[in-house]
């Protein structure tokens, strides 16, 4: 915590993740990645946010990158890291000093495209939506190619 803003760690804090750094943490059981782009060797911390921050942090950094990105909910007493509640300009965020432990991630939720948390229901309506245009372009294809060969015979 800092001196000048002295103030509580929040019940949970929360780190947006691409989904393939996710899995490597899967693998290997600790999370490493700063931010986009940087690592916690470049960075000497990971950032996090308290919940209410979540938004203003994916549209500043991570709308239009064009990943599959997740947000990973840490209870920040699983940690074996120090959290730190900085002052990063008129605010503060939370950081983790140090890799977050894969047992101290309490949820992982896969976000939109406007960083939103996607539901089951919303990602399988998607995969309805793709395989159903697929399906109709296949279709097409075949309709095309029937009417090519009835002109031809």
């Amino acid at each position: 915590m800092t001196d000048a803003h002295p103030e509580a760690l929040p019940e949970r804090i929360f780190h947006i993740a691409t989904a393939a750094d996710w899995r490597a943490t899967l693998a290997t059981g600790t999370y490493t990645t700063s931010t986009v782009g940087r690592s916690l060797a470049e960075e000497g911390f990971i950032h996090a946010s308290r919940r209410e921050q979540v938004q203003g942090v994916f549209d500043r950094y991570y709308r239009g990158l064009g990943e599959h990105l997740v947000l990973l909910t840490i209870d920040p007493a699983r940690l074996d890291s120090e959290v730190r509640v900085e002052a990063v300009g008129d605010d503060t965020y939370p950081h983790v000093h140090g890799p977050i432990n894969r047992s101290a991630v309490v949820d992982v939720t896969p976000l939109d495209g406007r960083g939103r948390a996607e539901t089951l229901m919303s990602l399988w309506l998607r995969g309805m939506a793709v395989r159903m245009g697929a399906a109709l372009l296949v279709m097409l294809v075949v309709a095309a190619v029937v009417l090519a060969v009835q002109r031809l015979a």
